[in-house]
């Protein structure tokens, strides 16, 4: 039986109208799965293959009937803008079947919500932070809301599973379940997920053989790439030569340039500009990131999809998870990305269109950046991706959902809420006596209290304080940040962390202001137009590298390999960083160590948190070392560093004597962290920031070479 026949005769009317002439490979795939059997699914494979609709044009064609009745799917996606951007996506797929598609997040109107409560029918797109909110304002709803539903679609699903977000949202759908008549489906989809075992742990962890993992070979596009090179001084502008070749490839071609900060995308949208003015032409590039104005960023988007001549958006992961902005041409990531799965994101924004490639500019800046960049292309290209490990004990979270629970249910008896805890999918493998130190913990600070004669839990009045607060639903850090405005029109936010005055020139949302006032009471800084400025420093800019980066890096270093995208002064660089590897006949299996005058640099070519659990064990040692680029290690010359990683290997380690020698400033950290009793912070950092099994197996892999003057 075909694909096609298991679709309803509405669908099939919509796909004839659509004048489809075939499914792609994905929705051939996931069409007979989700219509015949009852089994959750994973969707993945690669961007514009159809994700979506492999997903909805089964599950429309189950719930069309029924659906009219009562909501049968919930949506859930990490950004509103996605839903926004699905909403009409889904509503075009279901204009025969006359089910009605709600939207539920923070911009939507209450008197559309108030609708929905009424008359939950239909399909509802929602974020985790407004499932949250259902829980704690609407609780006299939730058996209406949740009771009929059948399918839970998780859109980006890769985007939650290593985050304390992934940990609220699946403990949300364990606290879904008891309101609803039958287990629902879950459908996760991604473009970049890998580690599946996790990944049906997570979907499913009373019986995770009953997910299905369908992928789909044949449907990758042709990927057309190129990497240039650009020197750029330490702390210096980037070169103008690098802008003007942006410029030249951009000017006819429809385009994304992703920054990895938020200054660099001011910064770039500013000079992009300047240089499209020398061509005749007006404002040409948008810059769009998360400090920018929501109204700001909707306007890109907007003009982006319209737009019948070429224009670009200058960028940061704001645009990584697939907000419809038309078609583009060709991406371009200046510098290397963090992470495999993001680059891999930001690539299939290109090429979008039927028969088009995906079209990748990357440049590099530094000799360390043009490494990683090919070190991570070329992990692109033998389609590895960093293996989802979820969020290790989330001690944070269990705070944040007591809370939420007590809250849910008016008060409830202690044991019945550790029996709920238990039962949870997230929390139910963490040990009992963990949860009832935090319990213990939270009483004597007053987050919560105990009724006398009942014995029942209550939000306590300093739990009401953290709850009431607008920022409680929301599970991740959000900085503490001026509005900045210009004319009473909100232009977008600073971190007030940053070091900014009253007459400075600073760029935001790709124009320049001089502040006029900073107005600490009301957070808000006031703004005019202005010549000549710099782009502000934003916060929380950075990510953990993963070790296979690293150690592709040491491969690339190691071998004769040519790489023919490369351009000449990129293959310049890279042979005379391979020149040392050569002379010394250095092997993958090797990492050296470079004595200087004063000092020596230890390259590890290893992940984020093996360099930082090694760090941590040369200061319980005495050594003072400094971590740098690329993850090296800089330490006096006197230590005998062959002999002081022998003595890492030999030694019993206690993880207690690395949390003794742990200044208070640098543990483990999160929104929810603060609330939490020292013994559980100090097990969180262990399971986030150190891992001395892993540390041990480096130092036993590898052979560390000793490299003179």
């Amino acid at each position: 039986m075909s694909s096609f026949s298991l679709l309803s005769p509405n669908i099939q009317k919509k796909i004839w109208e659509m004048r489809w002439e075939r499914f792609t490979p994905i929705q051939d795939n996931a069409i007979p799965i989700i219509s015949n059997t009852t089994k959750d699914v994973v969707i993945s494979s690669g961007t514009a293959s159809g994700k979506t609709e492999a997903a909805f044009l089964p599950i429309l064609s189950a719930i069309e009937e029924s659906g009219q009745k009562a909501l049968k799917v919930i949506y859930i996606s990490p950004l509103k803008a996605l839903i926004n951007n699905q909403f009409e996506r889904i509503e075009k797929l279901s204009s025969y079947c006359h089910l009605a598609i709600h939207k539920w997040h923070g911009d939507v109107g209450q008197n559309k919500k108030k609708k929905f409560i009424e008359n939950p029918t239909g399909i509802l797109q929602i974020t985790p932070e407004s499932i949250e909110s259902l829980f704690i304002n609407r609780t006299t709803y939730l058996s209406k809301i949740f009771g009929e539903v059948e399918f839970i679609v998780i859109d980006e699903i890769h985007a939650f599973l290593d985050n304390e977000r992934g940990v609220q949202l699946r403990s949300l759908l364990s606290r879904m379940q008891p309101y609803c008549h039958k287990r629902p489906r879950i459908i996760g989809l991604s473009a970049t997920i890998d580690n599946f075992d996790f990944v049906k742990q997570w979907i499913c962890p009373d019986d995770p053989e009953q997910v299905e993992i369908i992928q789909a070979n044949g449907y990758e596009k042709e990927t057309r790439y190129y990497l240039m090179h650009f020197d750029t001084e330490k702390n210096a502008q980037l070169p103008l030569e690098l802008y003007e070749d942006m410029r030249d490839l951009t000017k006819e071609n429809s385009s994304i340039i992703f920054c990895n900060s938020r200054s660099l995308v001011e910064e770039a949208t500013v000079m992009l500009n300047r240089l499209a003015e020398k061509d005749g032409l007006g404002e040409t590039y948008y810059p769009h990131h998360s400090s920018i104005d929501k109204k700001e960023r909707e306007y890109v988007e907007k003009m982006m999809q319209e737009t019948t001549v070429p224009k670009g958006v200058v960028a940061t992961s704001s645009l990584e998870l697939g907000i419809d902005i038309g078609n583009v041409d060709l991406v371009v990531q200046l510098d290397s990305t963090y992470s495999v799965s993001s680059l891999k994101q930001r690539l299939g924004r290109s090429g979008r269109s039927t028969g088009s490639p995906h079209m990748l500019q990357l440049y590099s800046t530094t000799a360390p950046s043009l490494l990683s960049s090919l070190a991570v292309m070329e992990l692109v290209l033998e389609g590895w991706v960093e293996p989802a490990k979820g969020y290790a004990l989330p001690y944070d979270i269990l705070f944040h959902q007591v809370l939420s629970l007590l809250q849910e249910y008016n008060g409830i008896k202690r044991e019945e809420l550790l029996e709920l805890l238990g039962e949870n999918a997230v929390f139910r493998k963490l040990p009992k006596e963990k949860m009832e130190l935090l319990l213990a913990h939270m009483h004597e600070a007053d987050m919560i209290e105990r009724i006398q004669g009942s014995g029942e839990y209550i939000v306590g009045i300093e739990g009401e304080r953290v709850l009431r607060s607008k920022e409680f639903y929301a599970v991740f850090m959000t900085p503490e940040e001026y509005e900045v405005v210009s004319s009473n029109r909100k232009i977008g936010t600073l971190h007030k962390g940053i070091d900014i005055s009253e007459g400075d020139h600073i760029i935001l949302a790709g124009r320049l202001w001089r502040i006029l006032q900073i107005d600490n009471k009301r957070n808000k800084v006031y703004v005019e137009k202005t010549v000549g400025a710099k782009p502000p420093r934003f916060l929380g800019e950075g990510g953990e590298i993963h070790p296979r980066i690293r150690e592709k890096m040491m491969e690339i270093l190691c071998s004769d390999e040519e790489f023919p995208y490369l351009d000449g002064k990129a293959q310049e660089i890279l042979e005379d960083m391979r020149t040392i590897y050569r002379i010394k006949h250095i092997q993958p299996k090797q990492r050296i160590i470079k004595k200087q005058r004063e000092d020596q640099v230890f390259y590890t070519f290893t992940g984020t948190i093996i360099v930082g659990t090694l760090w941590r064990m040369l200061q319980v040692l005495g050594v003072k070392a400094k971590i740098g680029n690329l993850d090296t290690l800089t330490l006096p010359s006197e230590y005998n560093l062959l002999q002081v990683l022998k003595t890492i290997q030999e030694k019993d380690w206690d993880v207690q004597e690395l949390l003794a020698a742990t200044p208070a400033e640098q543990m483990f950290f999160s929104k929810f962290s603060p609330y939490l009793p020292q013994e559980l912070i100090a097990d969180m950092h262990i399971a986030h920031q150190l891992d001395i099994e892993e540390t041990i197996r480096y130092l036993k892999r590898y052979e560390f070479v000793v490299l003179g003057e």
